[in-house]
């Protein structure tokens, strides 16, 4: 594995940490910070893929546009369609006053998050914890 790939996929992890910390405190859970972090560990693990197989990209959080690319490379990776459509909008929804994600929300955003983590990590044949 390229150093690169393993710097975006420590970035990845970071967020996935903080984004189970933030949904599973008892005590004041940002469940807007659970949701932004999903969607950037996904965003992470994405370009990870890209990043190992040489395949440039954009600055974008459109985790379908990230998505299309690694298509090329793993067109089996179709089933990560939906989750990346949910979790995209995390970039910036929640990021703002006008509006907040709840626990449910939030739930859903894991659930997402974890298949697209899980994906990635075994194309690199890292352990699923």
């Amino acid at each position: 594995m390229k150093a690169i790939t393993q710097e975006w996929i420590n970035k990845a992890e970071g967020d996935w940490t903080t984004l189970m910390r933030e949904y599973r405190a008892r005590k004041s859970p940002n469940y807007d910070a659970a949701c932004f972090h999903a969607q950037q560990c996904a965003e992470k693990y994405l370009k990870s893929r890209l990043q190992e197989a040489g395949i440039s990209f954009a600055k974008t959080h459109n985790l379908l546009h990230l998505l299309s690319s690694v298509l090329t490379i793993e067109p089996n990776w179709t089933n990560l369609q939906n989750s990346s459509a949910f979790l995209t909008v995390f970039a910036v929804k929640y990021r703002y006053p006008g509006s907040s994600s709840n626990k449910s929300e939030a739930k859903e955003a894991v659930k997402n998050c974890r298949l697209i983590r899980n994906t990635v990590r075994q194309s690199f044949n890292l352990p699923i914890k």
